[in-house]
């Protein structure tokens, strides 16, 4: 989808049409969840921090979020999909992999299907959708980006490694600010200056990442479509208006996250194992604090009392907080909820498809 929160609210409030929103966050505090086009113009970006973007966009517009509205929505644009194909493999609310190989109204080709879907999304929801079309994972996602917004980009299995080759190296995924210093430094500026390494040159300059990007390079990813992704964390996290630094404040929002965290899990009909507190200063820096038991979590209160521990651990805090987050992980499923999609890590397994249909 093309900058979905922010179009969705532009959608729904025809005054917000054509200036810089950003969805989330306030002016003086927060975080930027999703920006408009109109204020991507200025520089400003999803992760950014209210106070720069609204330095980069004085006209900034913020508007609150409302993630059950964008879920409904995302729900309405996965029963287009399933139109289409019943091999659908969720990432976020606003984007997903689609397989189809398997083509249910034997339209025939990939290329079409897309056209058709954006379509259908435009007609029935106002909103526009972009589409990569390639024949593995790695190269469909990135040309889901190329032709943004409402386009869609075709790599043909005879174009993927030239396509691959001519990217920037900080177009692969996984290859961060940090990463890609360290590739300038090595003079790897592109995907076919990646594909020149050795496996083991990459292997010891980039450690576990090595295969992956030697692979990548090539276009070449084996991943398949995996359409019942299992949800591995179920997690929530608060930006306070006002830094925290007293503990007796600090206790009341750990309780007020745990809370939230465990009506999550019992939404999503999960129990967990380990407990992750989340801690971010008011210089942005954040620490991360975690601890497993031996069984599952049986109640809120046993979350609560962990979370808290992992609190007291930590103080005195260096610097006042400004955000407070917790996680829990290392989940077990009720049979009910184990065959339902989400947007985690996958743990069960689909078919592989070598090639999608024709293009």
């Amino acid at each position: 989808m093309d900058a979905f929160y922010a179009s969705v609210e532009q959608r729904d409030n025809p005054e917000l049409r054509g200036k810089p929103i950003a969805v989330g966050g306030a002016r003086l505090r927060g975080v930027v969840a999703a920006a408009s086009y109109e204020a991507r113009k200025f520089g400003v970006k999803s992760a950014m921090p209210s106070v720069t973007a609204q330095r980069l966009c004085p006209e900034l517009v913020f508007v609150k979020a409302r993630f059950d509205v964008y879920r409904s929505v995302s729900a309405q644009i996965r029963e287009i999909f399933s139109r289409y194909t019943d091999f659908i493999e969720p990432l976020s609310l606003d984007e997903a992999y689609l397989d189809v190989t398997q083509d249910k109204q034997g339209v025939g080709s990939a290329v079409k299907i897309a056209h058709m879907i954006r379509k259908s999304i435009f007609d029935e929801l106002n909103l526009t959708a972009s589409a990569g079309i390639s024949y593995n994972k790695f190269i469909a996602k990135i040309a889901s980006d190329q032709n943004k917004p409402n386009g869609q980009c075709v790599v043909l299995p005879d174009e993927g490694e030239v396509f691959v080759g001519q990217l920037p190296v900080r177009r692969f995924y996984g290859v961060g600010p940090k990463t890609a210093e360290k590739m300038a430094r090595l003079d790897l500026e592109t995907g076919a200056d990646i594909r020149a390494c050795s496996l083991a040159f990459l292997a010891e300059n980039f450690g576990s990442s090595a295969e992956y990007l030697y692979q990548a390079s090539r276009g070449v990813d084996h991943r398949p479509v995996r359409p019942n992704r299992i949800r591995k964390s179920v997690g929530a996290e608060r930006t306070y208006s006002q830094d925290l630094s007293e503990l007796k404040v600090l206790r009341e929002a750990v309780v007020s996250i745990a809370e939230e965290v465990w009506i999550r899990s019992q939404k999503n009909e999960c129990q967990g194992k380990t407990a992750t507190l989340k801690i971010k200063f008011n210089d942005f820096q954040q620490i991360t604090r975690a601890m497993s038991l031996a069984h599952l979590f049986r109640s809120e209160t046993e979350l609560r009392e962990v979370l808290l521990g992992l609190l007291h651990k930590e103080w005195p805090i260096p610097r006042p907080v400004r955000l407070v987050g917790a996680q829990l992980s290392g989940l077990v499923h009720s049979a009910s909820s184990s065959n339902s999609t989400s947007n985690s890590d996958s743990i069960s397994d689909a078919r592989t498809v070598q090639y999608p249909l024709g293009f």
